[in-house]
């Protein structure tokens, strides 16, 4: 480009627009003499860069390194000679032919030193016509010029990525190398190949070489490393990349071979062979859908002239499809062959096209192409133009897809099918998949003909086509046409099959003959007693007979613990099976037998929450019969090291059942529990779904299990364990009267004192809660705290003046404190005492309640004249009705007669003391 204008230059690289080098050259025109003049003085005084050849200096290695190579190789070790000795060698031993590398061309560039100095001048004195011109270009000629630079620098480019990354310098060295190794002097050429690794390791030819020398030294791991390191390097070589897969596959290493069958399909994407290979790997890996998409690549490179290795390799290909359950896959590759080569279709290919589209519920088309391929010849009806159940007004309904709009229109144009012809050198396999479409279209009437024909041959041959046809009439739900079939095949010897048996007995079954069907289905659980749902239709049929023993034998366990353990898919059976046990357990009245059954169930999904909760199973005899029965343990050794994983792999079993129905399980089974009496393992059973995730997370459910733990605690009478369940409650719901109830109760039969302090803290939080200040007087009245009592007593009372109970807590604790020894103003406490006994009265009323209470306080201050008053006043007054409570319950009359007989008694009057006892307290 030294013939073209700066501004040109400065152009064609980007750096100036169009106008600006249409300017600059419109400027330039004055000058054109002088700046020509300039130009030819400076080429004449400078020489041409292409005769500038850097002998002296050498890219990539030191002198010192090049001296001492020198010195192995006995020549001079002058830095000239040694580096004219080094072009020498780097142009006869280098890996690359340099009679094409433009870069490297020394010697050439040193003879044509002289003959371009000549030229310099020619060109000089050439160069102002090469300018002239270069001014006069046009516009489209500056465009021209920039598009074949470009498409220069494109080739130049792709040129330059296919040569060695070698560096010049390098080269006579990786010359000396290999050298050294063929003369077996290995050593040597490793040190060399590992310096040119040094200094160039992006250059695949020692990397090479390396791994020739350690093939040779019999290391073959290394040399398989170095050859794949230099193949990465020089990816394009493909046959190098067939040889590391074999080396590969020699060392059982597939998956490191596919890779490399991978890259020499990239650089060679039409080798069948290559495809071949690297399909048969990823079916040995079991990687099925790699496996078959490089068959079907090879199915597209494959020429017409082979169309039997077609036609084979696409009926393997349909067949492993097919068992692994893409049936649209199968169903494209089969097509394809059929329509690709029609002349080389066989029976067999036939026969699975029909099964593929038979599978797959197009059975017009399966009946298609056996009328394509097979010869089968099918008459029909004329077909009817217009169809006479449809109103004027009314529309067909606009099919989904186009298969069904022509499934349709050839229906309507053909008509319906009336007779088949089919031909004798038809096979029986393709006659009983002409009979199945048929069945599944409805077409019956020349059924009839072939299925007896079909029945003329011997079950023992032709057996499975007599389960497919039979199979086929069970699906159209023409079970009396079935039942011969399946009848011919149960009493045959190679046929006699479990499946063979659930198809008859379901036939049977439809029929409405439920004792022959229950019969079939024993056969059933007897040849194949792990199918699950021979068993549950044995189950329900021996039940609907009247047969509930066996009914349940049916359903009894199918594996043992240890497989229940390790197989998920056992571990759902068993629990669908347990389900359905306990269900008819539940509907017998067997209710004990139904808790084993439920338990069992409910053991399987809380098993780690189980270990956590320290509960366990253990059998136990009762009434000579073994249950099951939930323990405490407290020393129980884990034998779960992760829980977590444990949890989730639990889960994965016990997914049959929603979490709603395992949730309204284990709300039965607490319940029955409960109504057996068996409260402690209701407490258990509770105590471990409480460790379970899913219930814990959930609110209400949680909720609802503490209210369960709770109810079974009281009824348990384990007070310690229900009083950490109402406090709980307590905390949260503090407002509830119904559970400061309960813990009234609670701390009554408890006996404990522990419950003081939680009332004090929680009356801290809250001040203004009415139920809590009253239990916090009745604590602090019990432990003799009086004046502690009456301070919360009339808080109470300020809150509800009108509430009488509060009345008589503030008198009592009046009459309570006037009772002790020490006291300086007893007397105007008993006053304030009675001033509040008879606002309680008055608001209560005069009952049996009110004088009982009166009289008593008298009693209590030894005022027994007045108290006796009181007292015979409440023995007159009948006891009052409360709604929920029995009547014995609130009368007060054996109460008021006991302390009436020990007023008496002090008296001295024994007899009356008698009578009151006698009357009223002796039952």
């Amino acid at each position: 480009m030294s013939g073209f204008r700066a501004e040109l230059i400065d152009y064609l690289e980007g750096r100036i627009t169009f106008e600006e080098f249409d300017k600059r050259r419109d400027e330039k025109k004055v000058k054109e003499s002088d700046v020509d003049a300039d130009l030819v003085e400076e080429e004449d005084a400078q020489p041409s860069t292409s005769a500038q050849v850097p002998v002296k200096t050498e890219e990539g290695i030191s002198l010192g390194v090049q001296q001492v190579f020198a010195s192995m190789l006995g020549e001079s070790s002058d830095p000239h000679l040694l580096s004219s000795s080094s072009s020498e060698e780097e142009d006869s031993m280098s890996y690359v032919d340099d009679k094409d590398d433009e870069d490297y061309k020394v010697g050439e560039d040193e003879k044509a030193a002289e003959v371009q100095v000549a030229e310099k001048k020619q060109k000089g004195r050439g160069k102002k016509q090469d300018k002239e011109e270069a001014e006069d270009m046009s516009v489209g000629d500056v465009f021209a010029l920039e598009m074949e630079l470009n498409r220069e620098n494109k080739k130049m480019m792709r040129e330059w990525g296919k040569r060695s990354k070698l560096p010049r310098a390098l080269r006579g060295l990786m010359g000396e190398a290999n050298i050294r190794y063929a003369r077996g002097e290995k050593e040597d050429a490793t040190v060399m190949c590992m310096e040119i690794i040094r200094q160039a390791p992006l250059a695949y030819e020692p990397f090479s070489t390396l791994a020739m020398i350690y093939e040779d030294n019999e290391d073959m791991d290394k040399a398989l490393q170095f050859r794949l390191i230099a193949a990465h390097l020089n990816p394009s070589d493909c046959e190098e990349w067939i040889k590391l897969a074999e080396m590969s596959l020699e060392q059982d290493n597939i998956r490191q071979a596919v890779v490399c069958y991978s890259k020499a399909i990239k650089y060679d994407p039409t080798n069948v062979r290559y495809l071949w290979e690297r399909s048969s790997l990823h079916m040995r890996l079991g990687e099925h859908k790699q496996c078959m998409d490089g068959y079907r690549k090879i199915l597209s490179l494959l020429p017409m002239e082979d169309g039997e290795h077609f036609m084979q390799l696409s009926k393997d290909m349909a067949k492993s499809y097919y068992e692994s359950n893409d049936l649209p896959s199968a169903l494209g590759v089969i097509e394809d062959a059929l329509v690709r080569h029609p002349s080389l279709v066989s029976d067999d290919i036939i026969n699975m096209a029909a099964e593929l589209h038979i599978a797959n519920h197009q059975y017009n088309k399966a009946l298609q192409v056996l009328v394509e391929f097979a010869g089968i010849v099918l008459i029909r009806d004329e077909p009817k133009p217009d169809d006479p159940g449809l109103a004027p007004g009314e529309n067909v309904a606009e099919k989904t897809t186009e298969e069904e709009e022509e499934d349709e229109e050839e229906e309507n144009e053909e008509g319906q099918i009336i007779d088949v012809h089919v031909p004798e050198s038809v096979p029986v396999d393709l006659k009983a998949k002409l009979v199945v479409c048929l069945i599944h279209l409805h077409v019956y009437t020349p059924v009839e003909g072939l299925v007896s024909s079909m029945m003329e041959q011997s079950p023992e041959e032709i057996g499975d086509l007599y389960l497919d046809v039979g199979e086929a009439y069970l699906e159209a739900g023409e079970y009396t046409s079935a039942l011969p079939l399946l009848s011919a095949l149960v009493i045959s010897e190679k046929y006699n099959l479990a499946v063979v048996w659930l198809r008859h007995a379901e036939c049977l079954k439809a029929l409405g003959h439920m004792e022959p069907a229950a019969k079939s289905f024993t056969k059933v659980v007897e040849m194949a007693p792990l199918h699950l749902e021979a068993r549950l239709s044995l189950a329900t049929l021996q039940q609907q007979l009247g047969r509930p023993d066996c009914a349940l034998k049916a359903l009894e366990s199918m594996y043992d613990s240890e497989t229940l353990a390790q197989d998920s898919s056992a571990a759902q059976k068993e629990l669908k099976l347990l389900l359905h046990r306990s269900t008819l357990l539940k509907t017998q009245g067997q209710i004990q037998h139904y808790l084993d059954a439920t338990i069992t169930m409910i053991s399987m999904l809380l098993k780690v929450a189980m270990q956590r909760a320290k509960v366990c199973l253990r059998f136990v005899t009762v009434s000579g019969e073994s249950h099951l029965r939930l323990v405490k343990v407290k020393d129980m050794m884990p034998d779960i090291a992760d829980q977590e994983a444990a949890y989730w792999d639990n889960t994965c079993k016990t997914n049959v059942l929603s979490k709603e129905d395992w949730w309204q399980l284990l709300v039965s089974c607490v319940l029955t529990l409960c109504d057996v009496q068996r409260y402690e393992e209701a407490e258990l059973l509770v105590d471990s779904a409480m460790e379970f995730y899913s219930f814990y997370d959930n609110k209400p459910r949680r909720k609802e299990l503490e209210f369960f733990g709770l109810s079974a605690t009281i009824l348990d009478r384990n007070h310690y364990k229900a009083y950490n369940y109402i406090r709980l409650m307590l905390m949260e719901n503090v407002d509830q009267p119904q559970l400061w109830n309960i813990f009234n109760q609670l701390t009554i039969t408890s006996h404990h004192q522990r419950h003081h302090r939680f009332c004090l803290r929680l009356l801290l939080k809250h001040p203004d809660n009415h139920a809590l200040c009253v239990l916090c007087g009745h604590n602090a009245m019990v432990s003799g705290s009086f004046k502690h009592a009456l301070g919360q007593y009339v808080q109470a009372f300020q809150t509800q003046p009108d509430n009488p109970l509060h009345s008589l807590f503030v008198g009592l604790t009046f009459f309570h404190m006037a009772s002790q020894k020490y006291v300086a103003k007893r007397h105007t406490l008993m006053l304030q005492g009675f001033t509040f006994l008879w606002r309680y009265v008055e608001l209560r009323g005069e009952c049996q309640e009110s004088m009982y209470n009166l009289g008593r306080a008298l009693h209590q201050m030894s005022l027994t004249h007045l108290a006796l008053h009181y007292y015979q006043k409440a023995l007159t007054l009948p006891p009052q009705k409360l709604e929920g409570i029995a009547d014995d319950q609130v009368d007060l009359t054996r109460e008021i007669a006991f302390n009436l007989s020990l007023i008496y008694q002090a008296s001295g009057n024994m007899e009356m003391a008698h009578q009151l006892i006698n009357t009223h307290c002796i039952i």
